[in-house]
Order: structure tokens, then sequence, then C-alpha cells
């Protein structure tokens, strides 16, 4: 069975990732506006019938942004854990609540033909999930909101042959830049997002046998740019002795366009 990844788009205006197979696909997260994701869907040959469903991270606007017209005009299912759902859910967010649907963490459960299994992450928001998407022996992690990677999220991530990570900041960038202190430090804290050093060190210690891709995600507009975040994984990989000699492929996602189409089964 096949196994496609595109992002649609990923940063700090917005998030959105396709996951899919021959027959069917899903979404992580609805940040950008449902015109956006048809649109990009269609660009791609992609019919919205085929989208079973949309699994949400968290409950921040850049996350959700198109998920209210995704369940009232298409009828999308929606799913994450209960606390995201109560964090989500107001009377100023109309989510057609017939598509809500419930999910617990650490448990698999099966949808478009994926084993899917939600973990906890430390973010900001009231909870913060990442997601383990299985095919066979093909294995997507996407982990694109967190301060630091903890016991829990660690092996999903170590099992990955395609994992799409943040790698938010550059520490000189964010350091000199022009954001309150206030803002520094929760970008930087433990609850906040992780910055290219954090990720490139973190990736340099897993073993890279079974690891495919790497995406970087989640790029801030004001205190990153591709080309650090790039720079600063392969020098870091590169100071703990891994040449990854074309075995592992590198890609920056973008802020407001589709990547290519990775295909990890033909």
């Amino acid at each position: 069975m096949k196994l496609n990844f595109c992002s649609l788009s990923s940063g700090s205006s917005g998030n959105c990732y396709y996951i899919g197979n021959e027959f069917y696909g899903i979404l992580i997260d609805a940040g950008i506006s449902a015109t956006s994701i048809r649109k990009f869907l269609r660009d791609m040959n992609i019919s919205m019938q085929t989208i079973m469903g949309v699994m949400i991270t968290h409950n921040h606007s850049d996350h959700i942004k198109g998920l209210e017209v995704l369940t009232r005009k298409n009828r999308l299912p929606a799913f994450t854990t209960q606390k995201v759902w109560e964090s989500i859910v107001s009377p100023g967010m109309k989510i057609s609540r017939d598509c809500i649907r419930e999910i617990p963490l650490q448990q698999k459960f099966h949808l478009a033909g994926f084993d899917i299994e939600a973990f906890p992450v430390f973010h900001d928001a009231p909870e913060t999930i990442g997601y383990h998407i299985c095919s066979g022996n093909k294995k997507i992690t996407i982990v694109t909101d967190l301060g630091h990677i903890c016991q829990t999220s660690a092996p999903y991530i170590k099992e990955a042959n395609l994992l799409v990570i943040e790698s938010n900041y550059d520490e000189q960038m964010l350091l000199n830049g022009r954001y309150p202190y206030y803002l520094k430090k929760r970008i930087q804290s433990d609850n906040g997002h992780l910055g290219n050093l954090q990720t490139s060190t973190f990736l340099a210690d897993i073993d890279h046998e079974n690891l495919s891709y790497i995406c970087l995600a989640h790029l801030s507009k004001n205190n990153n740019t591709p080309e650090k975040a790039l720079e600063t994984l392969k020098r870091t990989l590169s100071e703990k002795g891994i040449n990854l000699n074309g075995q592992q492929r590198i890609s920056i996602l973008n802020r407001n366009t589709p990547s290519e189409m990775i295909r990890l089964v033909e």
C-alpha cells in the first residue's frame, strides 16, 4: 500500500499536513483556510471526498483556523483528545457536533487504512499532542509544537521512517531580535518551541538506520531562516561524525506553499 506525505503549510501563520494512500487520506491540523486546503489538494489531484478526517494537535489558531468550515461545509470528522476538544469548542467556534471524534492518548485507532496513535508533548496549550501514523512497516511521526522532547514523545520520534519535527527558531536570531523579553522566555521554555540547536542535537543522537526523511517544520518567520535551520542540522550531525551520504533526505517545509509529495511506499 502506498504511503504519501505532503505539507500544505508549516509555520506560525498556519499548519496543515496530508498523509494518504492510493484510496484515502487524512489531514494533520487545519491551520489554514478551508478554501486553501481544498485548492492545494485539488492542485495535487486529491479529492476532498477521499479525506477521511483531520487530526488536531492543539487549540492554537495556526492549527485550527480552517476546522470550523471543514466540519460544517465538508462534514469532515475531526479527531483529538477530550481535553483538546474542551479547549476548542466555544460559542465563538461553531464546530459541527456530529463531526467531533474523541480519541485516547497512546492507544492505536484505525482510520483510512492507517494505524494512528496520539501522544502527549509539552507546549503552552491546555493539551498538545503529536501523531504517529503507520502503514504496514512504514511509520510517520509529526511533532510540530513542543518545548522539549520528553521520555514519552522520544520513542515515537525515534521509530519514524519519515519525521516531521519542529525547528522553530535560531537561538541567536531570537536573542538579538525585537521580541519582548517575556515572549523570548516563553518560546525558549520547556513548554515553548524547539530551537534549531535543540532539534539538531536530538537528531544527531538517534539511530538513523530506518530514518529516510527529515522534514524541519514550523520555522519562525521572524527568528529563523531555512538556511540557518539546515546549516545547524548539517553542522551538528557533522560534529557527531554522522555522514548521511544521501541515505536521509532533509527538507525544510514551506510556510505558505505545499511541499512536493514524499512517497515512502510506491
